[in-house]
């Protein structure tokens, strides 16, 4: 499961636009088929943000925590979506079960643009810490 797209990117043409839009009402198609299809839904989650929805994309990233409790990524994903969202709180519980189910990916996590919302809270110092104490038991 890739990363989400940050959803600080260039703005796009309306060709990109018109082209994105149609991506997600052919993946939201399908998801409505079958609301499991967990392929649908990171691809969907990722063209939301890129589309600058972060409404739906945490309702999606909602979703796949749901179908896939114990994936890193999901989590780092849907703390990305709390953060956009402006709900920091959950987005360190979010990162925080990221964290303890092995995600690892710590230099992009330290400049991730979809989480400068957490970064700027105190909340995020705890992680930090947390972090280090993880870099130090790698070997």
């Amino acid at each position: 499961m890739p990363q989400k797209s940050s959803a600080i990117n260039k703005p796009l043409t309306r060709k990109e636009t018109r082209e994105l839009d149609v991506k997600i009402a052919f993946l939201e198609g399908l998801v409505r088929r079958d609301p499991q299809y967990v392929e649908a839904l990171q691809m969907l989650g990722d063209h939301y943000t890129q589309r600058g929805k972060p409404e739906e994309s945490l309702r999606v990233d909602q979703q796949l925590s749901r179908l896939q409790p114990r994936n890193p990524l999901v989590f780092y994903n849907l703390a990305c979506s709390h953060s956009l969202n402006g709900e920091v709180d959950r987005a360190a519980e979010a990162l925080e079960r990221a964290l303890v189910l092995g995600y690892r990916d710590f230099e992009w996590l330290a400049m991730d643009p979809d989480l400068n919302h957490l970064r700027q809270h105190p909340l995020y110092r705890d992680i930090e810490s947390r972090i280090r104490k993880i870099k130090v038991e790698i070997p």
